[in-house]
């Protein structure tokens, strides 16, 4: 099983494109479901985290870490 390390700010795609036409979405909260909102029409999900993680076909970006030293 292939971990994914995954932090708000990300930006992923999934396989399957959201019906606005949109690929992308920004990870808005990470725990044992993990809180997504559409780029393009700003729609929230909330998804476990095994169902994300099937889902995910790629990070796109990383978010900044706050709580970096530096």
């Amino acid at each position: 099983m292939e971990y994914l390390e995954i932090q708000v700010g990300d930006i992923v795609q999934f396989k399957k494109q959201h019906p606005c036409g949109g690929w992308t979405w920004r990870v808005v909260r990470t725990g044992a479901d993990i809180g997504v909102v559409c780029t393009v029409c700003q729609r929230r999900l909330m998804l476990p985290r095994d169902k994300f993680r099937r889902s995910v076909k790629k990070i796109v970006s990383k978010g900044v870490d706050e709580h970096a030293d530096g």
